[in-house]
């Protein structure tokens, strides 16, 4: 079975961005200490708009996306990051491809 990404655009509220930064740096910091099988885990700023965002993830598979959603550390972090939208999270899903 390939692997299971996401990429979520995210635009932020401007007086929120700090805010927002500093949630996703807590849970990227967490992603890698305690999720081996959370292969990529990235925020990306935008060079032309500073308000919006994207996050990359990468998991090994199903399982490890699954564990991902149900840590409790993403029961914590997650609602005041969407708090910090001006608007719906953009989401979309891939699977890896090739040898």
């Amino acid at each position: 079975m390939s692997g299971k990404s996401f990429i979520a655009e995210l635009r932020c509220k401007p007086d929120r961005r700090a805010e927002l930064i500093r949630l996703q740096a807590e849970l990227k910091s967490l992603v890698r200490q305690t999720e081996p099988d959370a292969l990529v885990y990235e925020l990306f700023q935008s060079d032309d708009d500073p308000d919006l965002f994207q996050v990359v993830a990468t998991f090994r598979d199903d399982a490890a996306f699954d564990h991902h959603m149900r840590i409790d550390f993403h029961e914590r972090l997650v609602p005041p990051i969407l708090d910090c939208l001006a608007g719906e999270m953009k989401l979309r899903f891939y699977r890896s491809l090739g040898a």
